[in-house]
């Protein structure tokens, strides 16, 4: 018996945060064929850095059933989502969008938003952090 009364929901969450890494870098990237996503941010966007975004949607993905036993799993994935979105708000603030835009429209969609779902997938995680904090404190 699990000891979450939204268990099925923070499961499911798991499950998105993982889809949209693997669906979202397959797609924008179409397959891998899309040079303009390395080279618009090649030191994060590489074809090496967009396949382990992917591993990383994986890994969230193999937890989504466990999560309440592995809570500092979960802060690490919390770290890595605020990494991401630090690095893209940087990045956004110090780019123009409309130029990759124009390059690839998919390509710009990438980058106008990519940040915005770290910075929510990272919220959900360190919510998820804390509930499994609170719930262990009451066991």
């Amino acid at each position: 018996m699990n000891t979450f009364k939204n268990h099925n929901t923070i499961k499911i969450g798991f499950y998105l945060a993982g889809i949209s890494n693997i669906i979202g870098v397959l797609f924008f990237s179409k397959l891998f064929t899309n040079s303009i996503i390395p080279e618009t941010d090649p030191s994060v966007m590489s074809y090496f850095g967009l396949i382990m975004i992917i591993v990383w949607g994986f890994a969230y993905i193999a937890v989504a059933k466990k999560f309440e036993n592995l809570k500092w799993l979960v802060a690490v994935f919390a770290i890595e989502k605020f990494c991401y979105g630090f690095i893209w708000t940087k990045w956004i603030l110090n780019n123009s969008v409309s130029v990759i835009f124009d390059k690839d429209i998919l390509a710009g969609s990438f980058y106008s938003f990519y940040g915005i779902n770290d910075w929510m997938f990272f919220l959900f995680f360190v919510y998820v952090f804390f509930k499994i904090e609170k719930t262990t404190r009451k066991s």
